[in-house]
C-alpha cells in the first residue's frame, strides 16, 4: 500500500508539473482570449481524467475503455 501511495505522489507531481508547463505555454503564446480559455479548459479536463485514472488504479480497479466497435 505504501508503494502505491509513493507512486501516486510521484505521478501527481509529474502531472502537476506538466499541467503547469502547458498552462504557462498557453499564457506565453499570444493567442486570442477565446482560444486561450478553451485550451486551458481542455488541459484541465485531461488532467482531471488522468488523476481519476490514477486514483482508480490505486483502488485496484484497472480502468479500460472496453472494446470499441
Amino acid at each position: 500500500m505504501i508503494e502505491g501511495l509513493v507512486g501516486l505522489v510521484i505521478y501527481l507531481l509529474v502531472v502537476g508539473l506538466i499541467v503547469w508547463l502547458l498552462m504557462f505555454l498557453v499564457d506565453y503564446v499570444p493567442v486570442p482570449a477565446p482560444f486561450n480559455r478553451v485550451a486551458k479548459i481542455v488541459i484541465m479536463v485531461v488532467a482531471v481524467i488522468i488523476v481519476i485514472y490514477l486514483l482508480l488504479g490505486l483502488l485496484g480497479h484497472t480502468p479500460s475503455l472496453g472494446r470499441l466497435r
